[in-house]
């Protein structure tokens, strides 16, 4: 497959020609799979992260290469985060207070992992690892992208 180019936000053609998936295949893998979640702007026109074409690739892995239904690839999905969030717990806990933790690099050690820097785990009781859980549920509950990243802010700040 091409590589990702540096961008912010990718069309869902160009999605379809980084991931050799049809665009229709993709606004169906936004129905069945709940972390694929573009946003949407102007008449409802889809654009994609970097961390979201990571995605498509991984499901389209799972689905034509490992030969998934649907259904096992979106198990597979949820047990490799549930495996990241215990991963990230256990390595925040383990660092002194206020020093960066180690995050896992993505599936496929893919450029774009996120840097953490010290700034991201703050001296009061909330975490990263509880920041990310909230977002999970937040996600999960229809909250729009806005908010969820107003509350990220306003749980990093304090």
């Amino acid at each position: 497959m091409p590589p990702i180019p540096p961008k912010r936000y990718f069309t869902i053609g160009e999605v379809s020609d980084l991931c050799g998936v049809r665009p229709h295949v993709l606004r169906y893998w936004e129905q069945e799979f709940t972390q694929l979640r573009p946003m949407k702007r102007r008449g409802n026109r889809r654009y994609y992260q970097h961390h979201e074409v990571l995605l498509v690739r991984r499901i389209r892995e799972l689905l034509y290469e490992q030969r998934f239904t649907i259904s096992g690839a979106r198990d597979r999905l949820a047990e490799a985060i549930v495996r990241a969030g215990t991963e990230r717990s256990w390595r925040a806990d383990a660092q002194p207070r206020g020093s960066a933790p180690e995050w896992p690099s993505p599936a496929g050690g893919e450029e774009g992992a996120q840097d953490w820097g010290a700034s991201a785990v703050s001296g009061g009781e909330s975490s990263v690892p509880a920041v990310l859980d909230q977002v999970e549920q937040m996600r999960t509950g229809g909250v729009d992208l806005r908010r969820e990243l107003m509350a990220i802010r306003r749980l990093l700040s304090d």
